[in-house]
């Protein structure tokens, strides 16, 4: 059984696009300088891999959502 293709990523940016001198995250997204700018090139599985940074970022800084704090389902296959 093959693997679906994951769907489209869509980008995390939230339109506060300036970058913690301290940090070098994006205080809006929090991606780095260099996430945003592979952003637009990477592949989905690296899109991904980006997104679920970023999750573990809002929750190590405290800024997160209820999704955030739910489980992941496990993929079945």
């Amino acid at each position: 059984m093959s693997r679906q293709p994951l769907p489209d990523i869509p980008s995390p940016c939230v339109g506060i696009c300036t970058l913690d001198p301290e940090t070098g995250l994006c205080h809006g997204c929090m991606r780095t300088g260099d996430e945003i700018r592979e952003w637009p090139r990477a592949d989905n599985p690296r899109k991904l891999e980006i997104v679920q940074a970023l999750r573990e970022r809002r929750i190590a800084s405290g800024r997160v959502s209820a999704s955030d704090l739910r489980p992941r389902r496990r993929r079945r296959g």
